[in-house]
């Protein structure tokens, strides 16, 4: 249990210094349903912000919370005999870097390794590349990551140690399928035990590196499958039992390569790949209470994450495990995406956008290209993006340093659902598909909304993580464990309010199906049949049934659309929306509704004290990522706004597509818009910037907080502001790709 924070009602009143007049109505042509609300004069309530953080003393923080710009060249077999090491250490110490990874690496080395199995590239000869990297970032005051690829290696391991390789069904070994000579190593055999320790130990007694890093391994986003002796005696991949093995064995690894990192000085560590956004690959609840560094290797939009908010997305999941701990992103400087040109530059826009997601996030930028033969002599494009983007970065280190994010909704993120959970049967769709689109619809809703929120993971629904919310959103979280089910129970009886869809708690944490919702309960609700596809036909509709908030903006019409699956659920009293069933779609002659009125709700509505929940019984937000149908944007943001009651600590009003993140920091709060108002936000790169006018802000702060100044970093000068009591009221003039709104106190 907890307590509920209290909230203040505050008018929206013209000031002075800020204009209101001209941004009303301007938010037509981003969102209607935003501009339809400001218009009609629905003012949003702000909340009270929490009490300040204590301040930090920077002497007893470990030191890569001090980090603030991240660069890595990835070496190839060639750059020993054609980079030019001062060159390429000047290019990063010029961009004012603090810290570069250099490769070790597990699949070849760059360094005169007596490790069996290490290769030697072929450009290497007697060569300490390796270490003249590491001495020519030092000299300028750089910190180095030891880089290694402990994922696959070569024909002669493969015939010397059979057993550290993944096989398939037959037998045969897994080969990567860019390089077949290379073949897949097993997290699960002694490779892992033996092998890469050697090299941790022998990187350990030859160099100074700060901390140790393995590209390639965990595996992300999928479980892999692997069926050698010892893999074969374990559960099935893709089953629960698996992915609890497979976390256990990542941990293991983890936690003995950290202590074998720091035989040497206690201040080093281990960190690995990581990333994955929502699905991940172990346990990320886990990962979060182990790691000193969660590396994201998120390197840019590919052909199954087309929208732009794919590093955002990323961030949101990083602050929801790491507790304030390090976090960065690889953003890449060469091109992303389905067609790979790995050493050729991607367009400047796109790859600021994806620097700009990882800082407005909460995420220290990470810089890198691929090759120093094609990135310092052959295509240079890339180069000067670095050095503009972290210049700027440089100036302003304090604002862009999140130490607390703003934001009073929390979306929870079924991790397990997300990687194990198969989808309706009707649709044919596996859960990697039908929960990416399920997590896009909804980003994209509240984006439209203007929502400030925070991602939840699923372990953390403790009053310790959720008190803070006004609203938690779970978007079919098919898996919920009895315990999770009653942590969400006790948050509504404390006054929280909860939004949820489709089959939301129908399974229990091993997915094991059960007969009733185990959040029957809290949304007042009840199973009546299995799951209902659209099939050829029509999908289903909602025939509005009587007056409500989450209606508001639908006019001269009785029925507005559904979503593609749900679940029947038996009649409630007095429904504000119900269903019509899908009908006959052609000919046109048959499309009519043979049952034109039923009893069965589409949407629940309950409000108990100062909670209040909705539940929608179909895929509601998967259904608008694949057909953007306004009705189900309209009726997701209405929603959203309905059960978090009009509350939010921040509020920001004008025209266009916008992202918006507010975190406390050192000196103040920093407001950040992410301007995603392009024709390329949704698919492809973006190619040139369409700016936005003014962006009125109002803020609620702390009782007997003051502000001293109000600077728009990106645009370099300050900005008026009113004080009302304890709400700042400022307009931010501009927003090119990004603007941050920075709020000094006095």
């Amino acid at each position: 249990m907890f307590n509920r924070r209290t909230f203040l009602k505050t008018g929206l009143t013209t000031g002075a210094a800020i204009p209101l007049s001209s941004t009303l109505g301007a938010l037509a042509a981003a969102s209607p349903l935003a501009a339809e609300t400001v218009n009609a004069g629905s003012v949003v309530k702000l909340a009270a912000l929490p009490v300040r953080l204590a301040p930090v003393d920077p002497a007893k923080e470990p030191w890569q919370q001090r980090i603030r710009r991240v660069a890595q060249t990835n070496m190839t077999e060639h750059d020993p005999a054609v980079m030019n090491v001062e060159e390429w250490a000047d290019y990063w110490h010029s961009a004012q870097a603090d810290i570069v990874f250099v490769s070790v690496t597990g699949i070849l080395a760059f360094y005169p390794s007596k490790v069996k199995f290490h290769r030697h590239g072929k450009f290497l000869k007697d060569r300490d590349f390796f270490g003249e990297c590491l001495a020519a970032a030092k000299k300028r005051g750089m910190r180095v990551v030891a880089r290694m690829s402990p994922d696959l290696n070569w024909g002669d391991a493969l015939e010397a140690h059979p057993e550290w390789f993944m096989r398939n069904r037959d037998g045969s070994p897994q080969t990567d399928a860019d390089t077949p000579l290379l073949f897949k190593t097993c997290m699960f055999s002694s490779y892992m035990d033996d092998y890469v320790p050697a090299i941790i130990r022998e990187i350990n007694s030859l160099y100074d590196v700060d901390c140790f890093y393995t590209n390639g391994w965990p595996q992300l986003g999928t479980l892999p499958e692997c069926h050698c002796a010892i893999c074969s005696k374990l559960p099935a991949s893709g089953t629960v039992a698996y992915w609890h093995a497979y976390t256990d064995r990542v941990v293991e690894l983890w936690q003995k390569y950290d202590a074998i990192a720091k035989e040497k000085k206690a201040g080093s560590f281990f960190f690995a790949n990581s990333g994955g956004n929502v699905r991940g690959g172990p346990n990320l609840d886990r990962l979060g209470k182990i790691a000193a560094w969660f590396q994201a290797d998120n390197q840019g939009r590919t052909n199954g994450d087309p929208a732009v908010w794919g590093c955002s997305l990323q961030g949101r999941v990083c602050n929801a495990i790491m507790d304030g701990k390090f976090a960065t992103n690889v953003t890449a400087g060469y091109s992303t995406g389905g067609v790979p040109w790995r050493n050729a530059s991607k367009s400047p826009a796109e790859a600021t956008m994806w620097l700009n997601e990882t800082s407005a996030s909460g995420m220290v930028p990470y810089y890198h290209f691929v090759g120093a033969e094609a990135g310092l002599g052959e295509d240079r494009r890339w180069q000067k993006t670095g050095v503009d983007y972290f210049g700027w970065t440089a100036k302003h280190d304090a604002h862009l340093r999140g130490r607390r994010s703003m934001a009073n909704i929390g979306v929870v993120f079924g991790q397990s659902t997300q990687l194990l959970y198969p989808g309706p049967g009707p649709t044919g769709a596996r859960a990697r598909d039908y929960m990416h689109d399920t997590t896009q619809g909804l980003y994209d809703a509240l984006l439209h909304g203007r929502f400030a929120f925070d991602f939840v993971h699923e372990d953390r629904l403790g009053p310790e993580h959720v008190s803070k919310y006004r609203a938690l959103i779970l978007p079919n979280i098919a898996m919920l464990s009895d315990r999770q089910c009653g942590q969400i129970r006790d948050y509504v009886k404390a006054g929280g309010s909860v939004m949820g869809s489709f089959e939301t708690a129908l399974y229990d944490e091993d997915l094991k199906p059960r007969e009733e919702f185990g959040l029957a309960d809290v949304f007042g609700i009840s199973k009546a049949g299995e799951v209902v596809g659209t099939g050829g036909s029509n999908a289903y509709y909602g025939r509005i049934e009587r007056k409500h908030a989450i209606l508001d903006g639908f006019a001269d019409t009785n029925w507005i659309a559904g979503a593609q699956n749900r679940i029947p659920l038996k009649p409630v009293p007095d429904p504000v929306l119900s269903v019509v069933p899908g009908f006959v779609r052609y000919p046109p002659e048959l499309a009519y509704p043979p049952v034109p009125h039923t009893n069965e709700p589409a949407v629940v509505l309950r409000e108990s004290g100062g909670s209040r929940t909705a539940f929608f019984p179909g895929d509601i937000e998967r259904t608008y990522w694949i057909t953007g149908h306004d009705d189900l944007l309209r009726l997701l943001t209405n929603t959203i706004r309905w059960v978090a009651q009009d509350e939010s600590i921040v509020d920001v009003q004008g025209d266009g597509f916008v992202e918006m993140f507010a975190w406390e920091t050192a000196p103040g709060y920093a407001v950040h818009l992410l301007n995603y108002t392009n024709p390329n936000a949704h698919h492809g790169w973006l190619q040139t910037t369409y700016p936005l006018g003014p962006q009125t802000v109002r803020m609620k702060l702390p009782t007997g907080v003051r502000v001293k100044t109000v600077e728009v970093l990106k645009g370099g000068h300050t900005v008026p502001f009113v004080l009302d009591g304890q709400t700042v009221r400022f307009t931010v003039p501009k927003v090119e790709d990004y603007e941050v709104a920075a709020i000094t106190l006095a």
